[in-house]
């Protein structure tokens, strides 16, 4: 593995990468490191950075469907997705988390779960524009 590169690397398919890349940074916060962008306008590999972590991003066939789309035609992936837990989603650890669920409330995100205080600090749960599940936690 190239130096720079955490020891585990998300990989998540968007149907329009770019659009996703623009609004992850608007609604999370997070940075964009690299951007790839075919000739067909679909994103063929970015990478976007939060905190120390790292997120891989791509567009893959036009035959994929984004979680949302895909609770549009399928009952069992809408039965799946009823609850508002983290199912197949990415954890976060931020500095401030009644910041980032503002930030990311007023961009649109689809917010699961409220702010929330337990043993492991305080967090909330909330779904980016394609529907993929990440879980925003501040270290007590």
């Amino acid at each position: 593995m190239a130096p720079g590169y955490p020891d585990v690397i998300p990989m998540i398919a968007y149907e329009n990468g770019p659009q996703a890349m623009d609004w992850l940074t608007k609604a999370f916060g997070f940075r964009e490191r690299a951007r790839m962008v075919g000739d067909d306008g679909l994103l063929s590999h970015g990478e976007m950075e939060a905190g120390e972590g790292l997120i891989m991003l791509a567009t893959p066939t036009p035959d994929y469907r984004a979680p949302k789309s895909h609770r549009e035609t399928c009952e069992q992936a809408r039965k799946w997705s009823s609850v508002p837990y983290i199912v197949d989603g990415v954890l976060v650890y931020v500095k401030d988390a009644s910041a980032h669920y503002e930030q990311a409330r007023k961009a649109g995100a689809t917010i699961l779960s409220e702010l929330e205080s337990g043993s492991d600090g305080k967090r909330y749960r909330a779904e980016d524009l394609e529907g993929h599940r990440w879980m925003f936690l501040e270290r007590s």
